[in-house]
């Protein structure tokens, strides 16, 4: 089950909001798809990001994946002890395993994400 405190994109990023800003990162179905991550491109602080756009890649012993924002607003900080240890995201994808703080732009964008009931709903209709 994913957790309840946070919303979900299509892609598989999730985001927590608290005030005006969101921590994002990549799912826990993302991460167990994607297999043992070893490298993680983050975006730069300061950059002014829109939802849905290309803010990263994550790369696995099986493939590289796109990381998607699901909020727009600015990068005000990214979680620099996954250059380091990336399988941080395999082991804690909603907690050490975080990718991003953005400072929200829209914070109403946060109402078309999937609550984690809805996103538990999307995954199904994936595997079948």
């Amino acid at each position: 089950m994913e957790p309840t405190d946070l919303r979900y994109h299509q892609e598989h990023e999730w985001a927590r909001v608290d005030g005006n800003q969101a921590t994002i990162g990549i799912s826990n179905f993302a991460q167990d798809a994607l297999g043992d991550i070893v490298f993680i491109e983050l975006p730069k602080v300061g950059a002014v990001v829109v939802a849905g756009q290309q803010i990263g890649e994550v790369e696995s012993t099986k493939t590289t994946s796109t990381i998607y924002t699901p909020v727009s607003g600015t990068v005000i900080k990214v979680n620099t002890d996954l250059k380091d240890h990336p399988e941080m995201v395999n082991s804690d994808p909603y907690g050490k395993g975080w990718m991003a703080i953005i400072e929200l732009s829209h914070s109403t964008e946060v109402e078309r994400l999937m609550t984690a009931a809805q996103y538990g709903v999307f995954l199904s209709a994936q595997k079948t």
